[in-house]
């Protein structure tokens, strides 16, 4: 018997068909019309949407929330329970970075955070030594969206780069603080990635522009003081599939320009004794050969696959000549264990690496060669490696969590090898891990490979069957979801829940072969993974068929799409968050911000018939067909650079169509954001409350 009853009629969108014809192949799109021609002036100005357009989201909305009017008390519950789980006034341990030490601090009832410096070896918890740099509510103000992306301090501490969204679009505006002031310069850099580097003098720094389409194609040099339309063009990236990004290194000696797509990498270096000279290539892009760099004095260390490596390697090349003719390997490539990420510090080479699907952080004793390992017992965990802001040191800093156990901040001293724990997440409320079971799974997918699950659940929860169960999935872009500790889904496990992530391939979880075997033509190896755990769920009687409630975003979203098309008697429900489910669609129209760069991972079906084909093949709204669908609830983001609002509004308009079933098939699209969704961290909360809400009433435990 459904949930959901009494609902008002839903939006019917009319149907003005739109064939396209490519490679002899005719595909019609009744609902074509509901992508703005003008999207990427909407993106900055969202009041211009067409208003036949606006009437429809807005009338999915009032259809939406009419289904999950219901709900509304326990969404405040449940939003009360998140925020009750988050220490409100919660500080960051600061990083020290030569005289002083930086960090972030929130207000009780704050939704944006707040930066702060005190001296190097100030008392972090004495609030009147802590110097406000930049509050984040206070620029958020009267804002329906505010995103900061950080603030960047100058070598001698004066100034400071910070940039802020304020429509979801992610085209960032830069500026300029004085940090002994607390006043900004008149510097203001438009249309930005984000954040920039500034040069070792402090008077200059260099940022990625967007173009047009959202792609980060120009790297330029701005001296303070100057428009921005007399800055100077560093380097300009002509194909329209590479994005770009600039950094620098901890030694203030060059300026990174770090050219790739999602398979092929290409580095450029300045060198900050000639901000005004060419950036030099360091190796050519070969297709499917990515590298990074990091510094370490006179040499550069570089991960790489180059040469077969496709766990990745690091080798070492003199910093006066870092060509690939001069690369020399340091930490061989060893099958199974993906190397994730390198530093380096004066005496150290560090790495985080993943081993059978947990991680593991190597050191490595520069001079002697000696290495060691930091690791964990439990079995599935989470670490993050923050490493340090300084160079010449031997302490750095990671973190650690799992499915139970809050997060933990540690210093590590390399030399000692003593771990200093540092801080430990507060859940305000109260959390005992002992109450809780984490536990790490294998379900036996169609081809032999083992796919790894992890489980949280409450240690008195029946596994007879009986028990709903969540399951988030995600499978792309070599991306793994790590088994950290995340307060929100306990509102789930106190509730009788079985909270599952399925590691499927797409995501590098198990090695780069992972990602390999669920990328193009074997893209759907992700969706038969991920039945393929919903089906160990069910015969292990952790949970049921009628109990399942899929969930996963954007990439995601299309896993979501994609496994309604293929099984969709084996799901109660499915939340698909700014799905992407209009993949053929989007990959045939390269004028879309990422079109070009995601070629590499689905396929250009706009050269290749194969490819098109292969993509037609399941696109979730191109297979949308007459079939009983669960219920649905997709969320979208007017203002989404990645997922364009038109991708869920389309999919909801066929699937509602042609579903031969009753449950219902809702939108919700957020008309003051983008792709992340709300901005604050307590509107986030509400977001989340609100899926959860639909999961819980979907399992019929409301």
């Amino acid at each position: 018997m459904s949930v959901f009853k009494n609902l008002p009629t839903p939006p019917a969108a009319q149907k003005k068909p739109v064939s396209d014809t490519r490679h002899g192949i005719t595909r019609t799109d009744d609902y074509a019309w509901l992508r703005a021609d003008n999207w990427q002036a909407m993106f900055k100005d969202p009041s211009i949407l067409d208003p036949e357009i606006r009437r429809h989201l807005e009338a999915e909305n009032i259809y939406m929330n009419a289904a999950m009017e219901d709900t509304k008390a326990l969404q405040k519950v449940l939003f009360a329970e998140m925020r009750g789980r988050i220490k409100e006034d919660d500080s960051s341990v600061p990083m020290k970075d030569g005289a002083y030490a930086y960090g972030t601090f929130y207000v009780t009832g704050g939704e944006q955070p707040r930066f702060f410096r005190i001296a190097r070896d100030g008392n972090v918890a004495d609030e009147s030594i802590r110097t406000v740099l930049l509050d984040g509510d206070k620029e958020a103000a009267g804002k329906a969206y505010f995103r900061l992306a950080g603030l960047d301090h100058t070598s001698d501490h004066s100034r400071g780069i910070w940039g802020y969204d304020d429509k979801g679009s992610e085209f960032f505006t830069l500026q300029v603080r004085d940090l002994q002031t607390g006043q900004d310069l008149a510097d203001r850099i438009e249309n930005t990635g984000g954040g920039g580097v500034w040069a070792p003098d402090g008077k200059s720094f260099f940022y990625s522009a967007l173009d047009e389409n959202h792609r980060p194609s120009k790297v330029f040099h701005h001296i303070l003081g100057q428009p921005q339309s007399e800055d100077r063009l560093v380097y300009e990236e002509a194909d329209a599939g590479f994005f770009m990004g600039v950094g620098g290194s901890l030694l203030d000696d060059f300026i990174y320009i770090d050219i790739h797509d999602h398979e092929t990498s290409e580095y450029r270096l300045l060198s900050t004794k000639d901000l005004t000279a060419e950036p030099t290539l360091v190796a050519a892009r070969e297709e499917g050969i990515e590298y990074s760099l990091t510094e370490g004095g006179d040499v550069f260390y570089i991960l790489t696959n180059d040469g077969d490596a496709k766990d990745f390697k690091i080798m070492e090349a003199p910093v006066d000549k870092p060509g690939k003719e001069n690369w020399r390997e340091v930490v061989p490539h060893k099958p199974g264990t993906l190397i994730i990420s390198h530093m380096a510090y004066a005496r150290h080479l560090l790495w985080l690496e993943r081993k059978d699907g947990l991680p593991q952080i190597m050191i490595r004793d520069r001079a002697t060669g000696e290495e060691h390992a930091i690791a964990f017992a439990e079995e599935a965990y989470s670490l993050g490696l923050q490493g340090a802001a300084e160079y010449d040191t031997d302490i750095i800093r990671f973190s650690y969590s799992s499915m139970t156990t809050p997060s933990q901040l540690y210093d590590y001293n390399m030399v000692t090898r003593e771990r200093t724990l540092l801080k430990t997440q507060e859940v305000p409320s109260g959390h005992n891990p002992d109450d809780y079971v984490t536990r790490r799974v294998f379900a036996p997918a169609w081809d032999g490979e083992k796919v790894p699950v992890t489980l949280l659940y409450r240690r008195d929860t029946p596994l007879d069957g009986s028990a709903p169960c969540l399951l988030y999935g995600y499978g792309a872009y070599g991306i793994t979801i790590p088994a950290g500790f995340n307060t929100n889904c306990l509102s789930l496990a106190d509730r009788g829940f079985v909270y599952a992530i399925a590691h499927i391939r797409g995501g590098k979880d198990k090695g780069f072969s992972w990602y390999e075997d669920g990328k193009m033509d074997k893209k759907t190896n992700t969706f038969k993974d991920f039945v393929a755990a919903a089906d160990y769920l069910n015969q292990q009687r952790f949970t049921s068929y009628a109990k399942i409630i899929a969930e996963g975003g954007s990439a995601g979203g299309m896993l979501m799409g994609a496994v309604a098309n293929m099984a969709p008697e084996k799901f109660a429900g499915l939340i698909a968050a700014v799905p992407f489910v209009d993949v053929l669609n989007t990959m045939l129209d390269d004028t879309l911000p990422l079109t070009p760069p995601e070629w590499p991972e689905w396929g250009n079906p706009i050269d290749s018939k194969e490819e098109y084909e292969q993509i037609a093949s399941y696109s979730p709204y191109d297979n949308v067909d007459a079939k009983a669908y669960p219920p649905i609830l997709a969320l979208g983001g007017l203002t989404d650079p990645r997922v364009t609002y038109w991708e869920p509004a389309k999919w909801v308009a066929k699937l509602r169509d042609k579903t031969t079933g009753d449950a219902p098939i809702l939108l919700k699209t957020n008309m003051d954001a983008g792709h992340g969704g709300a901005s604050g961290r307590f509107q986030r909360l509400e977001e989340i409350a609100f899926e959860y809400a639909f999961a819980i009433k979907v399992a019929g435990k409301m």
